[in-house]
């Protein structure tokens, strides 16, 4: 025996308020970088408000149980849409499927009051939410990552798109039943699908979210604030593993270590913004010489320490040079510094090691009258 629609939509009622609650919370909670959070929050108070609507069948207007009830419907999974562009990185959306709903709603009215049609009706909503839903997970597909979290929403998009499409076929068929309450078989798994899918997209908000706020954590833990190098942790940790690997190959690593000379003068005379200011454009300039595969780390206050993997010691003084030149070019952020250049021995050469030479040569470069590079 098929399940009573108006009890399924009940329950989407019920997950819609759980999880709006739920996202609600988060939005206020989780940093404002996560963006898309607050649309996302809406679209279950939407489809709340459409599980309300539709379960008045009988007892409201039809004005309330079918155009209304339909159009928070769409509006929240367009809301939803908006929430993953936003999320993203990406603005729009809004004019475009503004003026849909806009239309729908002309649309809806003309078929429930002057030319009354239950079957087009529903064929034309089922059509509209299966485009919306494909444009949303073109746009995921293009966009998003590969996660979990973004697999799962694209997923949920794809299932319920097909039962979207079967839907609208059932009725060119000549299938569709006579009311949306109805309590046949096919309305009660198209009914399940819409409370499904409702929660698994409403789950797939907070689970990118969340993943989002582990990515960021994961980068705070291993970067400087300032100039998003890696921190001091950070980059020993990619130099003990580069130096595990070149154990395993024979091709081992140089190091750079770089201090910008005077540097507490240029704070005391321009004050500690400019002095920010200048390590930013120096990581900056510095990190445009890299390879893709170099790390540049920020080892303490103004010294940096450059991992250059299979990098032999005339290499390594190329890329010096490099950086030597690209920050003498006359912008007004400019700055000199010394460098001490430590190259790989064999098996037998640790870190350490590498380091203290790096660092002699370092001072070596100071001694010999600053803005230069000595390798040890």
């Amino acid at each position: 025996m098929p399940l009573d629609p108006r009890s399924l939509i009940a329950l989407g009622g019920l997950m819609s308020a759980m999880m709006a609650v739920v996202l609600w919370v988060m939005r206020r909670n989780y940093p404002p970088s996560i963006r898309g959070l607050d649309y996302w929050a809406a679209s279950p108070v939407l489809w709340l408000v459409a599980t309300l609507l539709f379960s008045g069948r009988g007892q409201l207007s039809p004005f309330l149980t079918v155009v209304l009830a339909n159009q928070a419907l769409l509006l929240g999974a367009t809301v939803y849409y908006i929430g993953s562009r936003r999320f993203l990185g990406h603005g729009g959306g809004w004019i475009l499927w503004g003026s849909v709903a806009a239309a729908s709603l002309l649309v809806l009215t003309w078929l429930t009051y002057v030319a009354p049609s239950y079957q087009l009706r529903v064929a034309i909503f089922a059509l509209l939410m299966a485009v919306l839903y494909g444009a949303h997970l073109r746009f995921l597909w293009r966009h998003g990552g590969k996660g979990f979290p973004m697999r799962l929403v694209q997923v949920v998009l794809a299932l319920h798109i097909l039962v979207l499409v079967a839907r609208f076929t059932s009725i060119v068929m000549g299938r569709a039943d006579s009311d949306a309450m109805e309590p046949s078989h096919f309305q009660t798994a198209y009914i399940g699908a819409y409370v499904l899918t409702v929660l698994m997209l409403s789950i797939g908000a907070v689970l990118l979210a969340t993943d989002r706020v582990r990515t960021e954590l994961e980068h705070l833990a291993m970067h400087d604030s300032l100039t998003q190098t890696l921190n001091r942790r950070a980059i020993m940790q990619r130099c003990h593993e580069e130096l595990e690997r070149a154990r395993r190959h024979g091709r081992g690593p140089s190091i750079m270590m770089l201090d910008l000379d005077h540097f507490k003068a240029v704070n005391d005379t321009h004050g500690h913004q400019h002095g920010d200011a200048v390590l930013v454009h120096f990581t900056a300039c510095t990190a445009s010489v890299l390879r893709s595969g170099d790390w540049l780390g920020r080892y303490g206050g103004e010294e940096f320490l450059i991992l250059l993997p299979d990098t032999d010691a005339a290499a390594a003084r190329h890329v010096a040079q490099r950086i030597h030149v690209l920050l003498q070019a006359g912008h007004p952020l400019d700055c000199q510094l010394s460098i001490g250049v430590a190259t790989w021995q064999g098996p037998q050469d640790s870190l350490e090691a590498m380091l203290t030479r790096a660092d002699a040569a370092l001072y070596q470069a100071k001694d010999l009258g600053r803005n230069q590079t000595c390798a040890g």
